[in-house]
């Protein structure tokens, strides 16, 4: 019978645990839980969990509660699935006896304190009590290189968000506010069949286009200024990001200036990420392209990050810690320029690394030429 994609992900991770220390992989970041069983329920907050993933050479089990479990049963068939009736540190000591595990491998980045002195706890009441050592990004590490699956549903919410662009910028007008904008947006995705959005809408127009991760405010948009658009949406589970800058009449000849710099910036750095290449050349490329118009102080994040499961994931392309680019990666390619008090322009494309190239998924063709 043909393995499933989870299968091989197990496989994967059962590999990279029989090169380090723990036997026993205790997965809880949601990401990294439907990553490996398919379970797409959502955690609604740090400290509570919808369930916990522990897998070993000897079985992989899902343990949950009642709220989830039909869910998880369904989703997750690669999965023995176990209903903790009151809650994981209650099912813990049977989980880990069953499994013989002698080291616990937890996921640092997402384990409270709390929880983690808790289960400490717990597991010294135990005979043979288990060691507790962190994973250090194991899971993340298999996620960077994405599958056919996985690029189809980046592809599928890439079109989705394009459309929804394509219908959102035509209706722009003075006085409609960047929380209007940001509540059409979130309802054509809901029309269009998306799981939901990527992460919370960016709309910014004027001084606030200046602030990189600015929250839609009631401020009426206006006629020449920057307008920045930073929006995604979610299909099975998978995010698009993009990002389009808008203009309702002709601008001023400083953000022409700015725009098409950026735009420069993004034309120059995309050829650049491709296999082979370190993930700080792209960066290198654009930044050098801005510093020379006159604007290098005024782009001051990363020129990109990879995207899948969540919306920031690794790689990440700036001018630190440089990884080598492969094929199979999703990253974005968003330069920009953040005049303070005076407004922004940031374009953002969303690109899978092929054997020749990136190709572009946010298809949107929304771009001026200044």
């Amino acid at each position: 019978m043909r393995k499933s994609a989870f299968q091989h992900r197990i496989h994967a991770l059962r590999t990279k645990l029989s090169d380090i220390r723990p036997d026993t992989a205790w997965i809880i970041q949601p990401e990294n839980r439907q990553y490996l069983s398919g379970f797409s329920a959502e955690d609604s907050q740090l400290n509570e969990s919808s369930g916990s993933l522990f897998i070993n050479d000897k079985a992989c089990l899902l343990v949950t509660d009642s709220r989830y479990s039909a869910e998880a049963q369904k989703e997750a068939p690669d999965f023995e699935i176990i209903t903790a009736k009151r809650g994981l540190l209650d099912a813990l000591p049977t989980v880990m006896e069953f499994l013989e595990t002698q080291c616990l491998g937890f996921e640092e980045d997402h384990l409270t304190w709390g929880l983690h002195q808790q289960v400490r706890r717990t597991l010294r009441k135990l005979d043979q009590p288990p060691r507790l050592t962190p994973l250090k990004g194991v899971v993340e590490e298999l996620r960077v290189i994405k599958d056919t699956a996985e690029i189809k549903a980046m592809e599928a919410s890439s079109d989705l968000m394009s459309r929804i662009l394509a219908e959102v910028i035509p209706s722009l007008a003075p006085g409609r506010t960047e929380k209007e904008i940001a509540w059409q947006i979130e309802g054509l995705a809901m029309e269009g069949g998306a799981d939901g959005l990527a992460f919370p809408s960016i709309v910014a127009s004027g001084p606030n286009s200046a602030l990189p991760h600015a929250v839609p405010t009631d401020r009426k948009i206006r006629a020449r200024e920057p307008i920045i658009l930073d929006v995604g949406v979610r299909i099975k589970g998978y995010r698009c990001d993009m990002t389009r800058t808008v203009f309702l009449e002709r601008p001023g000849p400083k953000f022409r200036k700015i725009y098409r710099t950026v735009r420069e910036a993004q034309l120059a750095a995309l050829p650049e990420v491709r296999p082979g290449v370190k993930s700080n050349i792209p960066d290198k490329k654009a930044r050098d392209l801005i510093s020379d118009a006159g604007f290098g102080e005024y782009f001051g994040h990363a020129l990109g990050h990879g995207v899948g499961l969540a919306t920031h994931e690794v790689p990440r392309l700036g001018p630190e810690k440089p990884v080598k680019l492969e094929k199979g990666m999703v990253v974005t390619v968003e330069p920009g320029i953040y005049i303070p008090g005076k407004g922004g322009v940031r374009l953002e494309e969303m690109v899978v690394i092929e054997k020749n190239g990136p190709r572009i998924l946010t298809r949107n063709p929304h771009f001026y030429e200044f």
